[in-house]
């Protein structure tokens, strides 16, 4: 170590009139240089600290020179070459059924394929979607187009566009993939972008319509408006042709709020403009605008608005709230007027509100949408979907519902794609892990479910079965998992099993032809079941399988409980004899990332080889890098000493230890990931390479959070995964 001499963030500082005075020079070393003179890594002091400089040179040789390593094992391997292939193909498979929302008379979707690499958005009419297996379909913006023309690497990032007429949109394009965008208005009907339009340059923006002349607009306005989450603090009413400088502020909200923003809900006189203020990541308080001015609602802040129904808000409770004197209890959901909530002494009327749902302990709401008519509610029963759509008895002043329940396959998930207001017609996906996506068509006529596109299998179902499970955690909890494997499956400890988890944010994973939350298509079909492997997807508390509470019994202090379950599906598998630790592979991403990284210096012992994506793992510092203070609900705050106290236990930075039998560990981040700092994957890999552990790192350049941007850039990712499961777990 040269002790006069140190690189901070990439560069390099010296001290050459410190040549005597050694004890100096060693306090100054460690202040300023973020302690790198230590013999090892320890809590205080972080010598990988300048990891953290996202583009800076030594950092980016850095990742460059783990890139090649990483290649030069797995990339050389036949099976990388067979499992990319498969995985290209199967991203790439032309039918695969296209995820669309309805706009008018018109289904839009994005589409990425071998032709496409950047993706196409489209649209196609409704009723020649419906009625034929092949709709004609019109381009509406060219990602590869955009990018020959346009200096930089474009992603499309959705458009927004204005009802009733869905002609005037609001783009986002982001450069690398990032959370961070530039708007731009757009013509759907012309396919062009508007050249004296609404625009805003790159930012972490909220931007919603109020009509055609007027958006609600928080974004990066300049020094101090901007939270320290990264995200708007301020939000304004931008009249169009209007300086936005001069756009009406509607609301600041403290710097210790994750964001504000401005939305509006129905349309023409029923229309209700909300404001809000993300007071933390669970929190919030709700505002609506009475001539341009905020007032409060009076609402826990806990509670969440779902949407509006016939001048009713449908508001759903995440803790227990006593209203109008009645005792209401968590996870319920109510309908109630608006005024009632500005209006704290206003005594009700029968009419003026109601208990709308009150789901059992095995049931929660994933989602609510409304329609004119109907409001059609999707929940699961111990992580298995179904669908009610609940229309009023208008003769009943009490307004009495009916329910209807929208059949569906059996044992699957059901995610609602997108619904028509005026007919109440929507659409609805279906998919398990075994069966492909189909695409149904539900008439808010006679709610009958009519499948219009399905997926061409990915892989041959027939040899597996699908059961589920429940392990005890540490605190007795029953914690449900669901398990692929072969019909003929021996029960002997060597069957390589592969587990996948979340179990953070009141994220429900629910069975997915992906298995996972991202859209691989059933590629694990063909690149583990197909070659022998056991899929795992464990349901742990920290998501949102069994409503608020399963999700709020690991937080904070109780986080440890995600990781206590993790680990009591790992040790159950091995009790039943379906694998054991040497054949047994971990993957998270994002939080999950951090469940991994947690239970991997936890319990190593219990596993094989772990795959870390996009992960936090440094959580002394997440809260300074990028989005990380928005988390700090969920986690908890490192600079308070009560909280840090429950967070080091845990924290996989901190908690790496020498001379320990560490699971084979692959790390894959972004460059580009504006959401979750690449900075944790890097200074995990480059602490365990300290410690004399091997380590396989991929970092894409470009992909923001996801990770990529391209089926190919996925395709190669997916490919080094398993590569890494197969290799070790055999």
């Amino acid at each position: 170590m040269d002790f006069n001499r140190c690189d901070f963030h990439g560069k390099i500082i010296t001290f050459p009139f410190l040549k005597t005075i050694m004890f100096i020079r060693i306090i100054l070393l460690t202040l300023i240089c973020g302690g790198v003179i230590a013999k090892e890594p320890t809590t205080e002091l972080d010598p990988f600290i300048w990891l953290e400089d996202i583009d800076s040179e030594r950092a980016m040789e850095w990742v460059k020179n783990e890139n090649k390593s990483t290649a030069d094992d797995y990339k050389s391997k036949p099976i990388y070459k067979e499992l990319y292939q498969q995985a290209l193909s199967t991203l790439n498979n032309k039918s695969r059924i296209p995820a669309v929302s309805r706009q008018g008379d018109w289904l839009y979707n994005y589409w990425k394929d071998a032709e496409n690499p950047r993706g196409i958005y489209r649209r196609a009419k409704v009723d020649s979607f419906i009625s034929n297996d092949t709709a004609e379909w019109q381009t509406v913006l060219d990602m590869d187009a955009y990018n020959e023309d346009n200096e930089g690497t474009w992603v499309f990032k959705g458009m927004n566009c204005l009802k009733p007429e869905y002609q005037r949109c609001l783009t986002y394009l982001s450069p690398g993939g990032g959370d961070a965008v530039i708007m731009k208005e757009f013509d759907v009907d012309s396919k062009q972008f508007i050249e004296d339009g609404f625009q805003l340059p790159k930012a972490k923006m909220r931007v919603s319509w109020r009509d055609k002349d007027h958006l609600y607009v928080a974004t990066d306005f300049g020094a101090g408006s901007m939270t320290e989450s990264g995200y708007p603090a301020v939000v304004k009413l931008w009249t169009r042709g209007e300086d936005l400088k001069a756009a009406k502020t509607l609301l600041t909200v403290p710097n210790k709020s994750v964001s504000t923003g401005a939305f509006r809900l129905g349309e023409g006189d029923e229309a209700i403009d909300f404001v809000l203020d993300s007071t933390s990541f669970w929190t919030n308080d709700f505002y609506i605008l009475k001539n341009n001015t905020p007032k409060k609602l009076n609402l826990p802040d806990s509670a969440e608005i779902n949407g509006v129904f016939q001048g009713q808000l449908l508001v759903s409770l995440k803790d227990d709230w006593t209203f109008q004197e009645q005792a209401l209890k968590q996870g319920m959901v109510l309908l109630i007027k608006p005024d009632l909530l500005l209006n704290q002494e206003a005594k009700a009327e029968t009419d003026d509100w109601q208990v709308f749902l009150d789901p059992n302990q095995f049931t929660t709401i994933e989602s609510i949408a409304t329609t004119d008519d109907s409001i059609i509610v999707n929940s699961l029963v111990d992580v298995v979907a179904q669908v009610d759509v609940y229309q009023p008895n208008t003769d009943d002043a009490n307004r009495v519902w009916q329910k209807n329940r929208v059949e569906f396959p059996a044992n699957g998930a059901v995610s609602l794609t997108s619904v028509d207001d005026k007919s109440g017609d929507f659409f609805a996906v279906y998919e398990s892990f075994i069966k492909p996506p189909t695409l149904y068509h539900v008439s808010g006529k006679n709610l009958k479910a009519t499948a219009v596109r399905s997926q061409k299998p990915s892989f041959d179902a027939e040899p597996y079965v699908v059961k589920q499970f429940f392990a005890r955690s540490k605190d007795g909890t029953f914690v449900p998992y669901f398990i692929v494997m072969n019909k003929d499956l021996q029960y002997n400890g060597k069957n390589p099993t592969h587990i996948f988890s979340y179990g953070g944010f009141r994220n429900s994973l629910t069975p997915s032809y992906s298995g996972s939350y991202e859209a691989l298509e059933g590629a694990y079909g063909k690149l583990w079941l197909d070659r022998g492997g056991v899929f795992v997807s464990a349901n742990i508390r920290g998501g949102g399988e069994y409503g608020p509470q399963w999700h709020q019994a690991a937080l904070l202090d109780n986080k440890t409980k995600s990781y206590e379950d993790f680990e009591a599906v790992a040790k159950d598998l091995v009790e039943r004899n379906i694998t054991s630790p040497e054949h047994l592979g971990i993957e998270g991403r994002s939080n999950g990332g951090l469940l991994v990284g947690a239970t991997m210096t936890r319990h190593p012992e219990l596993y094989g080889a772990a795959i870390i994506g996009v992960p936090l793992l440094d959580m002394k510092r997440y809260h300074k890098l990028l989005a990380g203070a928005s988390w700090m609900g969920e986690f908890g705050n490192p600079d308070n000493p009560e909280h840090w106290a429950f967070m080091k236990e845990y924290s996989p930075y901190q908690n790496l230890r020498k001379d320990t039998d560490y699971p084979a560990t692959f790390f894959f981040t972004s460059t580009r990931d504006d959401r979750v700092h690449p900075g944790h994957a890097r200074k995990m890999a480059a602490k365990m390479e300290s410690y004399g552990y091997p380590v396989w790192y991929y970092e894409n350049i470009e992909g923001g959070h996801g990770g990529s941007s391209t089926n190919e850039q996925l395709a190669e990712r997916l490919a080094l995964v398993y590569t890494h499961l197969w290799t070790h777990l055999r």
